[in-house]
């Protein structure tokens, strides 16, 4: 069984949200999530996880409304993931996020903690349930 790891991210204006598969590609594990500063400083430290972790394959959420078109914000993941495969020379992968940013903040809700905590917890989520969806549809 070939082993690989897939960090996947949740894209946003000023943060990402971070998540690592184990090796065997059935859970997902949420990372300290990225705060942004410049396209080149998150390239960088992104490429520096990739290389730390063993990262073997990038997935990113493709943010397309509820009709399932593309917009502004698939763009912008694209043109993210063309320079993040150019950065790493690893594969790139775009997966349906509807919904994910949703999901976490109603489990966060109902989970009790504070406004301030699901804050700074709700991008990791978004990109656990992001990596956890697409890995529950491979492992059929």
């Amino acid at each position: 069984m070939n082993q690989r790891r897939i960090l996947a991210l949740d894209l946003g204006k000023r943060r990402i949200g971070l998540a690592l598969s184990d090796e065997l590609g059935i859970s997902a594990q949420g990372l300290e999530t990225l705060e942004r500063t410049n396209i080149r400083e998150d390239l960088a430290r992104l490429s520096q996880l990739v290389l730390e972790r063993g990262v073997t394959l990038i997935l990113i959420g493709n943010p397309l409304h509820m009709s399932g078109r593309e917009g502004r914000q698939a763009e912008h993941a694209r043109e993210f993931g063309a320079r993040l495969k150019s950065a790493t020379g690893l594969p790139v992968e775009f997966w349906d996020e509807r919904l994910t940013t949703v999901e976490a903040q109603r489990v966060l809700r109902e989970s009790g903690i504070s406004i301030e905590k699901r804050a700074k917890a709700v991008d990791r989520l978004a990109a656990v349930i992001l990596l956890s969806s697409y890995l529950d549809s491979r492992n059929l």
